[in-house]
């Protein structure tokens, strides 16, 4: 009996121990949000989409009398199949530029070379085809006297085709133009005016003519920069049917990139002559020394050979952003070629053609006017396109920073 009692006591005496010693159960405490010092990811500003413009630049527009001889219907003057082979490249970019040489002045006989004087519709025509302004600026401008000059300016802004290179009164302002937010300046400059200058007043002269006159050119040039973004010129001045520049054109364009061209479209020579890429504070600037004939009736075969009947158009593509300098992303060059087709009519027992300028590019095989024409010529357009492309040495563009 002692015995079981001391076994019971031994076990109490246990499970009383065992009681003690077991861990006590925490007490359930509600956690804090623990604090961050990092900042909360910021989502990146959209970056602004930049500005953008295409312009053209081509060579001179040169009314022959056998070309408004075809264009003769009896009852007026009808120009469009001139241009129906390059409409679709002019009426896409931006801005179309042009260059007339030649004038207007539906008062007087209608005459080729030495003086030219075209039909109104010739305006009519290039506005169609897409053209939006046209440089007078030209050693022809004065063919017909200064009423001819304020007629041909007129015809062409009657037509809604912007001119510029001639004022009709001194405090004409400059040319600009404003596509998708870039000002572009257009200014143009002749080397001379045949002569015929010097049957103006002092006074007609400073009022009417833009010339090469450095510091004419200089101050013209400095105010553009001034008011648009990017400047364009059209100068006028060369030897004729020469495939390259003389020096003194060389150094007088590289001074206008000094003085604050962007881009320029030389003219005059009625030849191509090459490009030049002029890197001036870091931006690109492009030159092309001349771009031959747009539209004429000088051909291979009657100016001794010469690539008259080659031009080109072309392209520059532009860039801005908000804020920032406008660049130039692109040239591209557009060969150009005059066909004359016998239209089966004749004037005083000239036969008569019809003259239409053309892409080269489209007689290049699986070109839309690739069998256009019989062999020989489609072969003789492919040769243009090879040579023109040879002779420009076209630079890349697109590479500033």
């Amino acid at each position: 009996m002692k015995k079981l009692i001391s076994f019971l006591t031994i076990g109490v005496l246990a499970s009383t121990l065992s009681g003690c010693f077991q861990e006590p159960v925490p007490p359930i405490v509600e956690k804090k949000p623990v604090k961050t010092t990092e900042k909360p990811v910021e989502k990146e500003a959209p970056q602004p989409e930049p500005m953008t413009a295409t312009i053209t630049g081509s060579g001179d527009m040169l009314y022959h009398d056998t070309l408004y001889w075809a264009a003769n219907t009896g009852n007026g003057y009808d120009f469009t199949i001139n241009f129906t082979g390059i409409k679709d490249l002019i009426s896409r970019v931006d801005l179309a530029l042009g260059d007339f040489e030649g004038t207007i002045r539906p008062d007087r006989p209608l005459s080729g070379y030495p003086l030219f004087n075209a039909p109104p519709e010739t305006a009519n025509a290039i506005k169609d085809a897409g053209f939006d302004a046209v440089d007078l600026a030209h050693n022809h401008i004065l063919d017909m006297g200064i009423p001819g000059l304020l007629s041909t300016k007129q015809t062409f802004e009657n037509v809604g085709v912007s001119t510029f290179g001639v004022r009709a009164s001194k405090d004409e302002p400059i040319l600009i133009k404003e596509i998708n937010g870039i000002k572009i300046a257009v200014v143009g400059f002749a080397y001379g005016f045949n002569g015929l200058e010097q049957n103006l007043s002092a006074d007609e002269y400073a009022t009417h003519m833009a010339d090469l006159d450095p510091e004419t050119v200089k101050a013209t040039l400095e105010k553009a920069e001034a008011e648009a973004d990017v400047t364009v010129v059209f100068p006028q001045m060369g030897v004729e049917y020469a495939l390259e520049p003389v020096p003194e054109k060389v150094e007088l364009y590289h001074q206008m990139i000094e003085w604050g061209a962007d881009v320029i479209f030389g003219g005059h020579p009625h030849v191509i002559q090459p490009t030049e890429k002029v890197v001036k504070d870091g931006a690109e600037k492009f030159i092309i020394y001349s771009m031959g004939n747009l539209i004429s009736d000088q051909r291979l075969e009657t100016v001794d050979n010469i690539w008259t009947e080659r031009g080109v158009i072309t392209e520059v593509g532009l860039s801005k952003l908000p804020g920032e300098k406008t660049i130039i992303t692109m040239v591209k060059a557009h060969p150009t070629w005059v066909a004359k087709v016998p239209n089966g009519r004749s004037y005083n027992g000239f036969p008569l053609h019809d003259y239409t300028t053309y892409l080269t590019e489209d007689f290049l095989p699986g070109g839309r006017f690739e069998n256009l024409f019989d062999t020989a010529t489609v072969q003789r357009i492919r040769t243009a396109d090879q040579e023109v492309h040879n002779l420009l040495k076209l630079p890349e563009f697109g590479t500033q920073k």
